[in-house]
């Protein structure tokens, strides 16, 4: 199913994201099913695709793109944490022989980020990672110094995000620091997770 039609069956369990569950309700009575959700999904930057290609030039149009981009309700898109360009593969990168990190490396940083957030959210009710905070928890355990606050307001104001993205932006922040096991978050990972948010619609 296309990305953007299939998101029409969850604009109405959007507290789905948050709160981990959705309430289905009729005439005589109402039912909630737990629905701790992890969501990944791909889409075209426009109708022909080609809008942010260096290689291919858009035939879309400034109206129809923002057209396009408008199926996605803007509070769904908040809520979703991580939003990353995929350019095309050029030939060279195919067939290149150059291997990348290998999938063992990745996990052990994985295993380490997720050891950090037990520690952290250990006796803490039904929190176990980074996501499951809430704005007190978020409150506590994502403190940025004064530069990388001041590096965050900037992209706030001329970015445009919402308050649902900010502390988006301090939850992906706090997940970047977890591997480099360090305490505080600073200025390159919230910088890193501000670049994550390509989809909001300012950028657009």
């Amino acid at each position: 199913m296309n990305f953007l039609n299939s998101l029409k069956c969850f604009r109405s369990y959007a507290s789905a994201f948050e709160d981990a569950k959705v309430t289905v309700s009729r005439s005589k009575m109402s039912l909630e099913f737990t629905a701790n959700i992890m969501l990944s999904a791909a889409m075209n930057p426009c109708p022909c695709g080609y809008y942010t290609d260096p290689n291919e030039e858009c035939t879309c149009g400034q109206q129809l793109i923002q057209k396009y981009m408008a199926k996605i309700s803007g509070p769904l898109l908040d809520r979703i944490d991580i939003h990353i360009e995929v350019p095309a593969v050029k030939y060279r990168g195919l067939s290149s022989t150059h291997n990348g990190e290998c999938s063992k490396e990745i996990r052990d940083r994985v295993i380490v980020a997720r050891d950090v957030q037990l520690k952290r959210f250990a006796g803490l009710k039904g929190i176990y990672n980074n996501a499951d905070m809430g704005s007190k928890e978020v409150g506590k355990f994502c403190k940025l110094d004064t530069a990388s606050a001041e590096l965050l307001k900037m992209a706030m104001t001329k970015l445009g995000f919402s308050a649902r993205a900010y502390d988006r932006i301090l939850k992906v922040s706090r997940t970047i620091a977890d591997p480099e096991k360090s305490e505080n978050i600073l200025p390159q990972h919230v910088s890193e997770a501000i670049q994550y948010r390509s989809l909001d619609r300012e950028l657009w």
